[in-house]
């Protein structure tokens, strides 16, 4: 509309501009007929200059009237830069990452980036000593790229950078890259690489849009964030209802562990084995202002053809279920999530991969995790361009909460996490990041750690 707006004005700056043109060639031959050499009658000299005079009064009032068109176009590009400045997540992505949907057509150029040092503790929760290596590292640094051909249809993608270099434990790999077809705001669909739906983390990773220099570890271990796969689906809104859905091609249950769950059996996109496939969806209601109440899951094979040394067919099916709330209120942001998955033919997996005792795959894994900041800037009268936010977060996960007859669990992956920190943004799209988090495990080896982070999208 602003854009419309623009033209608009900008159509009439031209047409007044060609009006002063000709106004001012008027003038010149009014001038001309005020030469005496022209005209000998002192009623003709008169009549020339008041004509003169009235030209002037015009010019004059069309140049006043660009000028304040001129203000207003002015103010119409400075709303632009101003809401450009303040964007919104949208059709499940972060900010940067919808920047696609917020164009009238052709490319659109986002990102985000992420530094993080972190300094661990020299000490175990049992006096032992960590040996950990305190390290400070460029975790990403990110390029979203889209085109918009119409109102129909647009490509939106995600480039990652990790860890700064190739050379050493870096890659660059694709995180998404979709197509979306527009039919009305009920029914839409989406294919291509696409994220999974489930969680906040998984498609709400933008550092300035989260709490904490670390992503919540339920989010990383029990929910794999970044967790992405080829495949395709729908998604919409029905009034107060928002949802996403798709087919998915599965995980790969090879790359499942004791400690991670689910997690080593992303496929990733690339050459994804196909025998088994997925599906997964969630569903948010916003009727009321400021809340967010929904739910998510994931459900499919992921045996993916193997079998077991004895010959046996391993499906290896996989059910992950999430159930999470949000709510805001001026400076107040409260968040809660609770995610339990369970896995199928564990015990085959295991026979296959050869893991024994407590190096068992989890067929039961869960956890969740509540936390809270309040931006204190907001407590000043008309708020401010800065943002300083405590927060608290307190976790409880266990990747393996159950495990097959015959193994057992490792009690150091019965973990509880209470971090404590501070944002500070000063500006809405950058972060500074300090916390502190305590680590416990059932096995007394939990390690603490310091970790202070900066972070940006654009």
């Amino acid at each position: 509309m602003k854009a419309t707006c623009c033209r608009l004005l900008g159509f009439l700056l031209v047409f007044l501009t060609l009006a002063i043109a000709a106004g001012a060639q008027e003038k010149d031959r009014s001038s001309k007929k005020s030469d005496p050499a022209v005209s000998s009658q002192a009623t003709d000299e008169e009549d020339t200059q008041t004509e003169s005079g009235e030209s002037t009064d015009r010019i004059d009032e069309l140049e006043r009237q660009i000028g304040l068109l001129a203000e207003e176009i002015e103010k119409l590009k400075l709303g632009e830069v101003a809401e450009e400045k303040s964007p919104t997540g949208t059709y499940g992505f972060a900010p940067s990452a919808s920047k696609v949907y917020r164009i009238d057509r052709g490319v659109s150029i986002g990102g985000y980036g992420e530094a993080v040092f972190q300094d661990f503790s020299g000490t175990r929760d049992d006096g032992a000593a960590s040996g950990k290596v305190n390290q400070f590292d460029f975790l990403r640094a990110i390029v979203y790229m889209g085109y918009k051909w119409n109102d129909r249809i647009l490509f939106n993608s995600e480039l990652e950078f990790e860890h700064a270099s190739t050379g050493k434990a870096g890659e660059v790999s694709i995180e998404f890259a979709y197509l979306d077809f527009f039919v009305r705001p009920e029914v839409n669909f989406r294919a291509g690489l696409v994220l999974i739906p489930v969680g906040f983390i998984n498609e709400l990773h933008e550092p300035p849009v989260y709490y904490g220099a670390t992503r919540p570890q339920v989010e990383r271990v029990i929910i794999p964030t970044t967790w992405r796969e080829n495949g395709g689906g729908a998604f919409g809104n029905l009034g107060p209802l928002t949802y996403r859905t798709y087919v998915v091609a599965g995980l790969l249950g090879s790359g499942f562990s004791s400690s991670s769950a689910i997690r080593g059996g992303r496929q990733k996109g690339s050459k994804s084995l196909a025998d088994d496939f997925a599906w997964t969806g969630r569903v948010d209601l916003t009727s009321v202002t400021g809340l967010v109440l929904g739910g998510s899951f994931y459900i499919g094979n992921s045996g993916q053809g193997a079998a077991s040394p004895s010959g046996e067919s391993i499906d290896a099916p996989v059910d992950l279920f999430d159930f999470h709330a949000q709510y805001d209120y001026r400076g107040l942001r409260v968040r809660g999530l609770y995610a339990s998955g369970s896995i199928g033919d564990v015990a085959a997996i295991n026979r296959s991969l050869g893991l024994t005792g407590s190096n068992s795959i989890g067929s039961g894994f869960g956890g969740g995790y509540f936390e809270a900041g309040y931006d204190l800037v907001s407590l000043k009268a008309g708020g401010g361009s800065w943002a300083l936010v405590p927060f608290f977060r307190y976790e409880r996960y266990n990747t393996q909460s159950e495990v097959p007859q015959g193994f057992e669990a490792n009690p150091a992956n019965d973990i509880s996490l209470a971090t404590l920190g501070f944002d500070v943004k000063p500006h809405h799209s950058v972060v500074l990041k300090l916390e502190y988090q305590n680590f416990s495990n059932a096995a007394g080896t939990g390690i603490d750690q310091w970790n202070f982070a900066l972070g940006y999208l654009f």
